[in-house]
């Protein structure tokens, strides 16, 4: 379990997030949804301490070991041109070294297979600086993948990815959450694939959560137009909502007064 007691962050000019209280049990998988500047980003970076904050973020109830027992995706990272693609995905390992140590066998084989997962041992010996955005998107989670946490946060996992990646990443988190029991936790813009791969949605709004729930009880219309602003038609099947964007009337061509 991962949950955050109280947790807030300050900015500069008086914005804030939270403080937000909220627990992931073992094994679900949690969608962070809400609009831009909502504060999704901002929880998921005070639980690996990128930016400061008050309040605890507990594994378990402990303090979480860096490195080891939560494995970070952040949405923008930052990519060394020049470092090759295998070299990069067993940095992931790192934590698991002990001093000065090296790389063993196992290390190996467990980046191998976070390659071949994401369709990535083709470019094992490409730089990261020849990589199109969708490529280097599932660089950066095969790393994640290669830590073996048992809590993986993913801030927007399929952001440059095509449709048909966009759903191999989500399917093969889903399999290994089945078959591992990870915990996931994913910020994610898509509603539709949010409400298709999450047992949870948490929408945030202004720095706080505002829905908290299955995908069928917080992705309704009337929820996403209050605090998203937008009109959008919601269809359900049994896989999960679907939101479709409704397309604002306006004066064509043909209008008339």
């Amino acid at each position: 379990m991962i949950e955050w007691s109280a947790v807030s962050v300050g900015y500069p000019g008086g914005a804030t997030v939270g403080p937000i209280d909220l627990a992931v049990g073992d094994g679900e998988w949690l969608g962070l949804i809400g609009p831009n500047g909502a504060g999704k980003s901002t929880l998921l970076e005070a639980a690996v301490g990128v930016v400061a904050h008050t309040g605890a973020v507990t594994l378990a109830g402990r303090p979480g070991r860096r490195g080891l027992d939560v494995a970070w995706m952040p949405q923008r990272p930052v990519l060394p041109e020049t470092m090759g693609v295998a070299e990069y995905v067993i940095l992931g390992r790192t934590p698991h070294l002990g001093f000065l140590g090296a790389e063993s066998r196992h290390d190996i084989e467990i980046v191998t297979d976070a390659l071949a997962r994401l369709g990535l041992t083709s470019l094992a010996r490409r730089s990261l600086g020849t990589l199109s955005g969708g490529e280097a998107q599932r660089v950066v989670l095969a790393r994640a993948l290669a830590q073996e946490a048992p809590v993986l946060l993913l801030d927007e996992p399929t952001a440059n990815l095509d449709m048909g990646h966009a759903v191999e990443v989500l399917e093969l988190l889903d399999t290994l959450r089945a078959k591992e029991g990870l915990t996931v936790v994913t910020a994610e813009h898509d509603l539709t694939l949010a409400g298709r791969y999450a047992d949870r949605l948490v929408l945030m709004s202004d720095g706080s959560v505002v829905a908290d729930g299955s995908p069928r009880v917080v992705l309704t219309e009337s929820v996403l137009a209050a605090h998203y602003g937008a009109d959008v038609k919601v269809l359900q099947d049994e896989q999960g909502p679907i939101v479709i964007p409704r397309r604002s009337p306006h004066a064509g061509p043909n209008a008339t007064d």
